[in-house]
């Protein structure tokens, strides 16, 4: 008697429609993050504030945003984790889309409260509470549908959405201004309105398209087996209290929260750097910005390929991250001569190669966490990397509001840049020299 064949079928692939659905939240999470960095250099003109007094409040505005965002990081992993990815990310992007839309009537708000300033600082802490939200769930969701092996993979194309959302702002936002409906014309706060489209747009996706996937329809037996293959992980969760006597614990946040700040402020301040520098409007200054996004998104890709083609080569995991991340220092330091030439490119050129050369080192830097920790608590140890980081924002706009006041320029920030890698790179080496394991587990058996 013949035995029936059962046909084997292809595992399906709608866990890359999630991944597409990722890259597209974290674009637009970019997108109104850096909408109002864009419009912020001609905002004294149209809210009639001098430039010295405008200096100051425009990074008094990304401090708060900054000290929002790393507060607001604490608590975003336990509201995914509680309204469960489905609706915890809806949340989380409808309350960052309002924040960003608040932005339109921020004169407004502002003036109920004693200034604009006032009503446009209270619009960037609701935006930083809520965008905050974006990478704590993006992670979780790649955790549900991606096996170990491609998580990398996947991690890396939603989050070049950050990449791809810097670079639609400026090349857009000229037109966007300028254009006009029912003869209304959009202006600046119109600009604000349309980022909300988007969010609603992907609000609606993410509804009709996540479940859980042993929940999904269109997820077969094939791909729930190809994304469970390699065992769910545990999720226990450690207090920080046994992660902050180890060494390893303070060299990541070492390595985060000395240079995080600075890509931070070349999404904030690019903008107004080159219109304070080079007199450049929007229209004219929207394709360096574009260029330092463009190229900072194969930065990120570089970095990691490069340690990865040195421990091929059979180098110690210790000497490829740190002469990975020696290069990546080395190729920030020139960036303190863009604020000292003449020529608009030359500037131009040297942020973008301190931008790529920052997402290379920020690579390698989320990898010291695995380099050096159990992975039952990479997660906790990235997240208060991440919170230490945005920290590092608050200090270093504050000095920028400072130093605008009283030089009018941002050579001292340039500098501070061009060090501040090289000297990361040399206390981390100082506080683990080996790279070796932090012994979370025979601390908790003493």
């Amino acid at each position: 008697m013949s035995v029936p064949i059962v046909p084997v079928q292809k595992p399906t692939n709608y866990r890359w429609v999630i991944c597409g659905l990722l890259f597209w939240v974290t674009t637009a999470n970019y997108i109104d993050r850096s909408v109002f960095g864009n419009l912020a250099p001609e905002m004294p003109g149209r809210l009639h504030i001098a430039q010295r007094d405008w200096d100051v409040a425009y990074w008094d505005m990304q401090l708060f945003f900054s000290a929002a965002y790393a507060i607001s990081m604490l608590f975003m992993g336990r509201l995914m984790d509680g309204l469960g990815l489905r609706w915890g990310f809806v949340v989380a992007c409808a309350f960052w889309g309002l924040a960003s839309m608040s932005h339109a009537v921020a004169p407004e708000i502002g003036a109920l409260f004693g200034g604009p300033v006032i009503g446009f600082i209270i619009c960037r802490i609701l935006l930083a509470v809520g965008e905050a939200g974006n990478f704590p769930a993006a992670i979780k969701a790649t955790t549900e549908w991606f096996p170990k092996r491609e998580r990398t993979l996947a991690t890396g194309l939603f989050n070049s959405g950050s990449n791809i959302g810097g670079i639609l702002v400026p090349y857009l936002m000229p037109a966007l201004i300028g254009m006009t409906f029912f003869s209304i014309s959009l202006g600046w706060r119109g600009v604000f309105l349309v980022t909300a489209v988007i969010d609603l747009l992907w609000i609606a996706a993410w509804l009709a398209c996540y479940r859980k996937p042993e929940e999904h329809p269109k997820v077969n037996a094939e791909e729930l087996a190809l994304i469970r293959s390699e065992g769910i992980e545990p999720t226990v969760k450690i207090p920080w209290r046994r992660l902050l006597p180890h060494r390893q614990m303070w060299a990541f946040a070492v390595a985060k929260v000395m240079t995080d700040c600075f890509w931070w402020f070349y999404l904030f301040g690019s903008p107004d750097f080159f219109y304070r520098k080079f007199s450049l409007d929007p229209e004219h200054r929207k394709y360096m910005i574009m260029m330092i996004y463009a190229v900072a998104s194969v930065g990120s890709i570089a970095g990691g390929w490069l340690a990865g083609h040195f421990m091929a080569k059979n180098w110690t995991v210790n000497k490829a991250r740190k002469i990975t991340m020696l290069i990546c220092a080395v190729c920030v330091v020139p960036v303190a001569y863009s604020a000292m030439t003449d020529n608009k490119w030359v500037a131009a050129v040297l942020i973008t190669l301190a931008a790529s050369a920052h997402q290379a080192w920020s690579a390698n830097a989320f990898n010291l966490a695995g380099d050096m920790f159990p992975k039952r608590v990479v997660g906790s140890v990235i997240g208060f990397g991440g919170m230490i980081g945005a920290s590092g924002g608050v200090v270093l706009f504050y000095i920028t509001g400072k130093v605008l006041k009283q030089t009018g320029n941002y050579l001292p920030i340039f500098i501070m840049a061009s060090v501040a890698y090289v000297l990361a790179l040399l206390i981390v080496h100082l506080l683990v020299p080996r790279l070796e394991p932090a012994q979370i587990e025979a601390k908790a058996e003493a």
